[in-house]
């Protein structure tokens, strides 16, 4: 069992770095992070999260939102959003 991540302010809004982009690509059929020299193909789950990263949108409606759709209890939700959000910041693919 790992340690749960540290605790961000929820009042965070989480947006892409300059130069990243998201989007679908068409010819993979799948969703991919663009970032300078690097690509990144995210599964499932953090292309859902990745989805509602749009520079307005805080990490507490983030994790509602996600929560309330999957039916998953918000600390859970919340433990993942943190995580991956968390992991992404320190490859400088999202600002926190």
């Amino acid at each position: 069992m790992t340690a749960a991540p540290e605790a961000l302010d929820e009042a965070v809004v989480p947006r892409f770095a300059r130069g990243v982009k998201f989007r679908f690509d068409e010819t993979r059929k799948s969703w991919m992070v663009l970032a300078p020299e690097r690509l990144f193909l995210p599964d499932e789950a953090a292309t859902e999260i990745l989805k509602l990263v749009d520079g307005d949108r805080s990490l507490g409606a983030i994790v509602d939102d996600l929560a309330t759709r999957f039916d998953v209890p918000r600390a859970d939700m919340a433990a993942d959003v943190v995580g991956m959000l968390r992991d992404l910041a320190e490859k400088g693919v999202v600002l926190l």
